[in-house]
Formats: structure tokens, sequence, C-alpha cells
């Protein structure tokens, strides 16, 4: 992303501006935490801040447009009546080490949000079906829960949030393995 602005395309823009600004997010909020700026997103995605706050009122907002974005790509996986708890989990990894910051806030007991638990849900949902199926669990432990995985994600985001951006990569791969053989009988 150039940061540069795009020229005003009025309305017509609005689906373009709105993706952009969901990935200008994602690099903004793995880069530089959570408490970011806004107006960083909005230069990063080659828009003015008015266009930020009509499409994301509020910094929640955000968070929660891109939080939805990744639940509606992990459930358009698991629709895919071949696809495998491996490959589900595959995805999640690829989302959490691309914007681990967001990953903080999926922890269930800080969940006042009701938006919040609704994506805490459906993401539970999506585990619990690929889990409920012998055929699609792989090499996944047979008493292996949501709930376990769920843990293991919010501990290697919660590592990946502290870990040094240069480093970040290959701790995320290590820790990724090493949980996956936890999991794995």
């Amino acid at each position: 992303m150039s940061g540069t602005r795009r020229a005003n395309k009025g309305p017509a823009a609005a689906a373009g501006n709105r993706a952009a600004l969901l990935a200008a997010a994602k690099v903004t909020f793995s880069e530089h935490g959570l408490d970011a700026p806004l107006n960083l997103i909005a230069r990063t995605a080659g828009v003015g801040q008015g266009s930020l706050y009509r499409h994301f009122p509020t910094r929640e907002a955000i968070i929660l447009a891109v939080f939805d974005e990744n639940i509606v790509q992990l459930e358009a996986l698991v629709a895919d009546a071949d696809s495998t708890l491996d490959e589900l989990l595959s995805k999640i990894f690829d989302q959490l080490t691309a914007a681990a910051g967001l990953f903080e806030l999926l922890q269930p007991a800080d969940s006042s949000d009701p938006r919040l638990t609704e994506i805490i849900g459906r993401l539970y949902a999506i585990l619990t079906e690929k889990l409920s199926d012998a055929a699609c669990r792989g090499s996944i432990r047979a008493d292996a829960t949501a709930e376990d995985i769920f843990l293991a994600v919010g501990m290697l985001g919660a590592l990946l949030n502290k870990t040094p951006e240069r480093h970040r990569d290959s701790v995320a791969e290590k820790s990724w393995k090493l949980l996956l053989r936890g999991l794995r009988h």
C-alpha cells in the first residue's frame, strides 16, 4: 500500500475504499497494535479520514469489521465439505500472524461487547463443526475441543503481541508447530 491519496471518485468508490481500509487496518494493527492512530489506517489505505469515519465511526467498528471479514473467510472454508480441520487451523494461523493484536480481544471472559461475543460464537461454531466430523478431524486428537484450540490460538496471539516484529514470523512458526504437536495424536 502506497499511502498516497487516491482521486476522489465519490460514492462509486465506497466498496473499494472499505476494502482498502480493512486491509490497511490489518497491517496497521499488526505493526502498531490496537491503539494505532486511525489516521494512519486512512493514510495507509490511501483515503481521507472522512472516508474512514463514514465506513467505521469508531475504533471498535473497524476492529469488529476486520474480525468479521476473517470469520467470513473461515466460514467459507468450512462450508466446503472437502475442507479439513488442518486447513481451517492453517487459515486461522495465517490470520493470526497477519493481525496478532486483534486476537487479544478474543477472550470470552473479557467480552462485554455483544458484537464480539457473536464473532467468538461463530469461531467456536466452525471449530466445533470440523472437530465433530472424524473424517475432517484428521490427525487432531479425539479429545481436543474447540476450547483447546481457542486457548492455543489465544496463547500464540499473546506471545506474538510481545514479540518484536523482526522475530514474529519465526516465533509464530515455531510456536504453531509446538501447539499442533500438542493437539495431534
